[in-house]
């Protein structure tokens, strides 16, 4: 029956627990006071008693903090979930809710929920609470197959006890060994590990499916409301708003379901309650334990107490902070080796012969301008620091982090999944079976004028359908075609960027060597720092222009990518969210990495000569400067993955809130009355709503990062720290997000990462390939490689620099690129780099023996490191298993104890007999003697004297 009653003045015990979030009486005061109030009057002796008392506890009950009001106004029914709806709007539309609301909430009465309305007057939104009596919940479990504990003499920890003998002790010398470095692991962890005294582990139970004939299982407490904890209990209420209809009309049978209620704004928002307040001082609640422990920047390095985090807030999201968590735990050897190849690489530097082979002077190389007309001839010592810093990053130690970085990465992925199997068995996950998906609300709503229906296989309801050559194509041709003009854009933006790296680099060039000479020491030192940094300027510039186009394109995308996939008229929510997955995917990875894949494959690549230079719309291509390209590579990498990911990521997630919060303040200022005032679902109701697109956006983020550092990682080994820092922020970001921003989502199951892991997967597959032709054409290893085995004279790279210098003779030039400025025509060559033969030559200007020698070592250690890197990776991943082989034995040593107990009980039940926790202890006890350990370890069964050994041997498990 509908309970809805408005608050009475008069009324102070329901005004106080109905609307104060902090009420100074337990639910069970409450109860006890109204239960008082309206039974026959107390003597005066005992009154004067209890007012004697209530005036002792009343100093200590003001300094306890209360818990929050979670509970109808009779304080026993638990509030499971919260309607909104608004009453502001037209008339019309505002009857047709109303009676839309009636319909639905009669359906919700009929299944057996308990309603209760908070309509108070000159409120703008007005509320309606949701409780699941036990009978609907016992109900629902059994139909949804909820898993739940069950007596603790069945429990796990028992039946572990007695099956402690039959561990291997002779153990292989990879077991031991894996043993051994898993115990280490945890030793390194200990520290990190949170006080088990304050946030107390949550230890798995033995778990099965729930059944009520076989209640006598279950570890049923004798107040039956608290046998189903608050996620199932909101989980079983939301499957039932799901699948209620609100319309009595037959033709609109596909009117139901609470989302499309939402949609329709019948309703405004449907919620479960947060358990409490998460601020300092409020009592002690599941909320505020996560924010403590969790959330709080103190934690920050500690592990996080991933059952809590599942209790709250469910299974999928406690699967991305477990697979975010991970991560950051594997970022850490990452982030150790490639901060020894950057310390590695610093010694180096000052020590290099190519390095220093360009600092140095005497060898008074002239370098051919780098653009047409205006540009001066330099000197290639001006490219001195550029050369050095190079250095740090482009060395033989660089090889070696793009092999183990690609080896990290199948690791990454085949220790995620023994973690994950890990989980599934430990929030029984194991058997977990996704239901069938109805409509989306904004499928139903896009299709009310089609007057074609077809019968769906599954559910057999009539729903409107779209003929896919006619009606489906040309929507889906128009949106990919639309996604291929989006990312042609990005490329434009990579396009204009180029333009502006030329332009700017041979401005610099030609303003400092045009600076009008001036007694001023300041001027004309600054004129030759830039001039001598010339290339860093414009590398660091333009890496943040094609920063600030990758958040502005990036905002265009998100809306677009929403619309084309709103207009493709998906019909369930997986399907839309697998279509958004791949759109916003495919742009973002255009947009962060076209501007890199250009540094790292094609910069430099088709330039040509001095004298005949390869023109793009009539001006000359990119050239890698003095030291490589690779420096430059690490530079972009650096911008846009710091920037995108410790910079504007944080601004968006932290600041941008707090600033509409304080906006918000300001406007329309509360006073501590006024708070106090709102009931627990107000508050709730004025946080941000937990979308579906939350963790959409978390994961994508996560999963840009993984391609930044495993397609790139040769040229930024710094890549793993950086990336590090910064998901131990984002972390605790999104922990805070969760706990104290959004209102409570409901505690959805899925059993792992979903779509996310074949991304995963195929990024790390690409990245094999991509650092592969970092290492071959952008770096310099392979020349110097191929200099130092075939033409260095002492095996050394000694006259390296020299070696990839061609000579350019400059009467070569023709007139339409020969340069004009005063003092040009004295310099009669010059030098560029490239593998060409000198102009004396028999075939001047043509690609020198070395060059093709060099490319042919580029293909040929493309194609080893390729193959080598696939084969030992492909042989890791199937040396480790996916589901480690103790939680294999587990998962089966569970399914055959709970079989065996129902099958003999069902037995004893069927005969008759009473069936108590004693003859259930028997059972287990029985079947434990079954077996016995020989001395290799082997699980035999003990004959029974009147069983024969063949009886014996086939019943062997």
């Amino acid at each position: 029956m509908l309970e809805s009653k408005e608050p009475d003045a008069n009324d102070s015990l329901n005004v106080t627990a109905d609307t104060a979030e902090d009420s100074p009486l337990t639910s069970n005061e409450v109860m006890q006071s109204q239960t008082n109030g309206g039974g026959k009057q107390m003597s005066a002796g005992a009154t004067k008693k209890v007012e004697e008392e209530e005036e002792e506890d009343a100093d200590v009950q003001d300094k306890r903090p209360s818990g929050r009001n979670m509970f109808f106004k009779d304080g026993r029914k638990r509030i499971d979930y919260i309607l909104a709806w608004s009453t502001e709007g037209k008339p019309e539309k505002l009857a047709h809710s109303q009676e839309a609301r009636a319909v639905f909430e009669e359906n919700l009465e009929q299944e057996g929920l308990k309603l209760e309305k908070d309509e108070k007057e000159g409120e703008a939104v007005h509320f309606l609470k949701v409780h699941a009596p036990y009978e609907v919940l016992t109900r629902y479990a059994e139909i949804l197959k909820v898993r739940m504990p069950v007596k603790k003499s069945l429990d796990l920890d028992k039946i572990q006890q007695k099956y402690a003998k039959l561990e291997t002790p002779i153990k292989a010398v990879s077991t031991r060994l894996w043993d051994t470095m898993t115990n280490i692991t945890k030793k390194v962890f200990t520290p990190f590990q949170l006080d088990e005294e304050v946030v107390k582990p949550i230890k798995r139970r033995f778990n099965v499916a729930y059944s009520r004939d076989k209640e006598y299982l279950f570890d049923i407490p004798d107040d039956r409301e608290k046998y189903f904890d608050h996620a199932t209990r909101s989980r079983i209420v939301n499957f039932i708003l799901r699948r209620k209809s609100f319309s009595k009309a037959k033709e609109k049978a596909y009117s139901f379901g609470i989302n499309k209620m939402i949609a329709d704004g019948h309703y405004t928002d449907a919620f479960p309650l947060h358990e409490g307040h998460w601020k300092p001082g409020s009592a002690d609640n599941e909320r505020k334990l996560l924010f403590d422990y969790w959330a709080n920047w103190r934690n920050c390095f500690k592990i996080q107490p991933l059952d809590h985090v599942r209790a709250y807030f469910g299974e999928k999201i406690a699967i991305y902070f477990a697979w975010l968590g991970f991560y950051m735990q594997m970022l850490i050897p990452a982030s150790i080796i490639g901060l020894i190849v950057f310390i590695y690489g610093c010694v180096i530097s000052g020590n290099s012969y190519p390095a220093n082979e360009v600092c140095d002077k005497s060898k008074n190389f002239t370098m051919c301008p780098l653009c047409d007309f205006q540009c001066p001839y330099w000197k290639l010592s001006a490219a001195c620091s550029h050369a050095r810093a190079s250095r740090i990053f482009d060395n033989n130690a660089t090889v070696f982090f793009a092999i183990f970085m690609s080896f990290w990465g199948t690791l990454f992925l085949e220790f995620w999944k023994r973690k994950e199997a890990a989980l599934q068995f430990k929030w029984d996950l194991t058997d977990f079976v996704t239901e069938e998906q109805p409509p989306r609300p904004e499928f139903l709503a896009k299709l009310e004028h089609i007057t074609t229906y077809k019968e769906h296989p599954i559910t057999g309801i009539k729903e409107p359908h779209l003929p896919f050559w006619r009606r489906r194509f040309p929507i889906y041709l128009m949106s990919w075609t639309a996604m291929l003009f989006l990312a042609f854009l990005a490329i434009i933006a990579v396009v204009g960027v180029i333009a502006y790296r030329i332009s700017t680099l041979a401005a610099l060039q030609v303003l400092t060597r045009n600076t009008p000479v001036t007694n001023s020491t300041f001027i004309a030192t600054t004129a030759e720092v830039i001039y001598q940094n010339a290339s860093l300027v414009t590398t660091v510039t333009a890496a943040c222009i094609n920063l600030l186009i990758i958040v502005i394109l990036n905002i265009i995308y998100n809306r677009l990518a929403f619309w084309l996939t709103d207009m493709e008229c998906l019909r369930t929510q997986k399907e839309y969210d697998d279509s958004i997955t791949l759109k916003l995917f495919s742009l973002q990875f255009v947009n962060y990495y076209s501007s890199i894949i250009y540094i790292a494959f094609f910069k430099g690549r088709m330039v040509g000569r001095p004298g005949k230079y390869a023109t793009l719309f009539g001006g000359r291509q990119e050239e890698c400067e003095a030291g490589g390209c690779l420096i430059e590579l690490c530079i972009q990498l650096a911008i846009i993955m710091t920037g995108k990911q410790l910079i504007v990521n944080n601004i968006v997630e932290i600041l941008i809130p707090k600033v509409i919060k304080w906006i918000k303040r300001k406007i329309w200022p509360e006073t501590k009355e006024q708070k106090m005032s709102r009931s627990p679902w107000e508050k709730d109701y004025r946080l941000q709503p937990a979308e579906t697109t939350s963790l959409f956006y978390e994961y994508l983020e996560m999963i840009l990062q993984f391609g930044f550092l495993t397609l790139f990682v040769a040229a930024f080994p710094l890549g793993p720290l950086f990336a590090l820092i910064n998901n131990i922020l984002e972390i605790r970001f999104d922990a805070v997000k969760f706990t104290t921003q959004l209102r409570r989502p409901m505690a959805e199951r899925v059993p792992d990462i979903g779509v996310w892991y074949s991304v995963l997967y195929g990024i790390s597959r690409i990245a094999i390939i991509s650092n592969a032709f970092i290492i071959a054409l952008t770096s310099d290893f392979i020349p110097r490689l191929v200099y130092t085995m075939a033409y260095s004279p002492d095996g050394t790279l000694k006259g390296y620099v020299n070696q990839t210098l061609a000579v350019f003779n400059t009467s070569d030039f023709d007139e339409a690129h020969r340069p004009v400025f005063e003092g040009s025509d004295i310099v009669e060559s010059c030098r560029y780099r490239d593998f060409r033969n000198p102009p004396d030559s028999d075939d001047p200007y043509e690609y020198s023996q070395m060059y093709w020698h060099v490319l042919a070592a580029r293909f040929a250690f493309v194609v080893v490191f390729e193959n080598v890197i696939v084969v030992i990776t492909g042989l890791i991943a199937w040396l480790i298993p996916d589901v480690p082989a103790k939680l294999k034995l587990h998962i089966r040593r569970e399914a055959y104890m709970s079989n065996e107990i129902i099958i003999k009980t069902e037995l004893l039940r069927a005969k008759g007999e009473t069936v108590g926790e004693e003859d259930i202890e028997k059972i287990i006890e029985d079947e434990s003697q079954r077996y016995k350990t020989n001395d290799f370890g082997s699980m035999e069964l003990v004959h029974r004297k009147s069983a024969s050994p063949e009886a014996a041997e086939n019943n062997v498990v």
